[in-house]
């Protein structure tokens, strides 16, 4: 049977060419971001670059010492990017790959019912199916590890000693991850193929031939059922997208939109039918008979339709919803600093000051100067240990200068012991209240236990998530300097005459607030770009792939269509047409469904970041949105379009009868 396998899959190269480019691409990809990932986490710091921090154990966990990098230069922010670029990978590669087989498979249905007719068990369907699976998943997993391991070098290379990555980072043993990549790749083309060929194993000798011409009215009720069950679980990540989740907001983002796509492609029979019909509407009155064809193909074959919509909604949803959700986070950063920071003026150290902050208070007209001593903790607990922004304040003056809204506790029992405040955010992160005891150990090795005295709300733009005063800063870091201080004039005083002599003191750069809020918005939003690089380029360029492949896939199955169609007298120009709608029409359904979850998922992760803040602006990217349909559009018609030229040039109606 694996030979007749491997002989099927010879014999419909063009059909599996595809798949094997999509599964290719996938493992790829994954294996990509599992050996870059397993680089990461054999990094090892340079001797003396790292402190040891005690972790006392409990619940089960014996006590223990981990190295921590007090500055930073670690991997972790490679990893956690790595990680989520695998998941939209992973979860690309898993869609489309089922939906690219579950297609080759179902438009063989002919063949497959002539193969029952001569005397093929469901059985031996089922196992040639699965054999095909197999050939194209070695061959396609193969080759996408080979191209992961080359390229893993020159991904490294570009890493290193960036924003995510501040280290030298060296290739690790391959063996393991590249393995994991391979194994997902078959797990994925033999889960794909197995629906589909359970599916055709159902097909009766005489239903075959029959079916091979019209699709089923009905779909089966374990995909209702499983498609009821995602939407349900679609609908309760919804629910948690509310204020007050913090962080917690972004893989929310990413994860509510993919079983939203996995749910309307489980649906898509019921959904895709009635959405293609309202599409339809202008252009069967715009172009009568090619658009009425078009309009029939789409809504007759829903399951065709749902396989070649299928790489379309996913990119378009998934990309859709983080482009809107890290503006939106940028539009919240920008009016979370102008709320917080009532200082009128903002002075920065060019790197060339000495005294600045005592030469910028003893500035004529200047009444109170808020410059916080920058502190970096490690936050130790039974079994972690994390490192945490600190800054050392004077509870005197950092109120008036910015805001410091005390939700529980006093700000003013800040001492030179060992207290803190804390954000909002971290206390509901780890349980923290007024009272708690924060195990904490500094940079200059010591360890202590900072009681929380005060918990004020977040705003990590102008905020630490953790406030002490400035004698226990200058402790533990007698050498830290403040980086930025918030001006406040005496009453009366004219900014730009304060700016000016501000500006005279050498090193310092004195700039009015607003200024300082949109340059602090800028980084968010340049931050952003970048993440979303990352996080959306390997699977836009997948699902471009995948778009590419589907669409090419479904027009070279239709070559005795076309010249049927020749035989009953439709020009090669009506056919291009007719193929031109119906390819544009399917990608507007797709497209459509993709805006309807990323119009509500941003809505509710707009109302999520924004609450308790006034006067938000409203950013949306729409050249980008825009760009991303456009691209599918222009891609989809592409696709189906070439496909579609090359059968009419090389064939003719009487090939119609053969």
């Amino acid at each position: 049977m694996f030979f007749l396998s491997r002989r099927t899959v010879s014999r419909h190269r063009s059909l599996y060419a595809g798949s094997f480019v999509a599964l290719a691409v996938g493992v790829f990809l994954l294996g990509l971001a599992a050996t870059a990932t397993a680089a990461t986490i054999a990094y090892d710091a340079p001797p003396g670059s790292t402190i040891a921090v005690h972790l006392p154990g409990g619940d089960g966990v014996d006590p223990h010492t981990v190295q921590i990098s007090p500055t930073g230069e670690d991997a972790s922010g490679l990893q956690v990017v790595l990680s989520m670029v695998g998941t939209i990978c992973g979860f690309i590669t898993i869609f489309v790959i089922a939906s690219t087989f579950a297609f080759a498979v179902a438009s063989r249905r002919r063949e497959i019912g002539l193969l029952r007719l001569v005397g093929a068990t469901p059985r031996q369907i089922r196992r040639m199916i699965l054999g095909e699976a197999l050939v194209v998943a070695l061959a396609a997993s193969f080759t996408g590890a080979l191209l992961a391991q080359l390229a893993t070098p020159l991904l490294l290379a570009k890493a290193s000693y960036s924003e995510l990555a501040p280290v030298k980072l060296e290739p690790a043993s391959p063996w393991v991850p590249l393995a994991i990549a391979m194994g997902i790749g078959l797990i994925v083309a033999m889960l794909g193929a197995r629906s589909a060929a359970r599916r055709a194993g159902k097909i009766g000798a005489v239903d075959a031939l029959r079916e091979a011409a019209l699709e089923p009215p009905r779909i089966g009720p374990v995909r209702v059922v499983f498609g009821g069950l995602v939407l349900a679980g679609s609908i309760v990540l919804l629910a948690l997208i509310q204020p007050g989740t913090g962080e917690g907001v972004i893989p929310l983002a990413m994860f509510t939109p993919m079983l939203l796509v996995i749910a309307l492609t489980l649906l898509a029979p019921l959904v895709v039918p009635a959405v293609g019909r309202l599409l339809a509407v202008p252009l069967v009155a715009w172009t009568n008979v090619s658009g009425r064809l078009a309009k029939s193909n789409v809504v007759a074959a829903p399951r065709r339709t749902a396989s070649l919509a299928a790489p379309i909604l996913a990119i378009s949803a998934i990309a859709g919803s983080m482009v809107l959700t890290l503006s939106f986070a940028a539009d919240a950063s920008v009016a979370t600093i102008r709320e917080t920071l009532f200082a009128p003026v903002v002075v920065t150290d060019t790197g060339a000051a000495e005294n600045l902050g005592e030469r910028v208070l003893g500035t004529s007209g200047v009444s109170a100067v808020d410059g916080a001593i920058p502190l970096t903790v490690i936050r130790t607990s039974s079994d972690s240990a994390d490192l945490e922004d600190a800054e050392g304040i004077d509870p005197a003056v950092a109120p008036r200068a910015r805001r410091l809204e005390v939700l529980s506790g006093d700000l003013g029992a800040l001492s030179a012991g060992n207290t803190v405040a804390i954000s909002k955010e971290l206390a509901g992160y780890e349980g923290y209240r007024v009272g708690s005891e924060i195990p904490v150990t500094f940079l200059d090795g010591r360890a202590a236990r900072l009681k929380v005295v005060a918990i004020v709300r977040t705003a990590a733009e102008v905020n630490a998530s953790m406030l002490v005063s400035q004698d226990l800063a200058r402790a533990h870091a007698p050498k830290a300097q403040p980086v930025r201080w918030f001006v406040l004039p005496e009453p009366g005083v004219d900014h730009h005459t304060l700016l000016d002599a501000l500006n005279n003191i050498p090193g310092a750069r004195a700039v009015p607030a607003a200024t300082w809020e949109a340059e602090q918005g800028q980084g968010v939003r340049d931050g952003n770009k970048l993440g979303l690089l990352l996080l959306l380029g390997p699977a836009a360029l997948y699902s471009a792939i995948a778009i590419v492949n589907t669409l090419l896939m479904g027009s070279l199955q239709r070559g005795r269509e076309f010249v049927t169609s020749r035989l009953l007298g439709a020009t090669p120009a009506q056919i291009r047409r007719m193929v031109l709608w119906e390819s544009t029409l399917v990608g507007a359904v797709a497209l459509t469904l993709g805006t309807v979850i990323t119009v509500t998922v941003g809505a509710l992760i707009r109302n999520a970041m924004t609450d308790g803040l006034n006067q938000v602006p409203v950013t949306v990217p729409w050249i980008t949105l825009l760009g991303i349909a456009v691209i599918c559009l222009v891609l989809a018609a592409g696709s189906a379009l070439a496909p579609t030229a090359f059968i009419l040039r090389h064939s003719h109606p009487s090939a119609a009868a053969e």
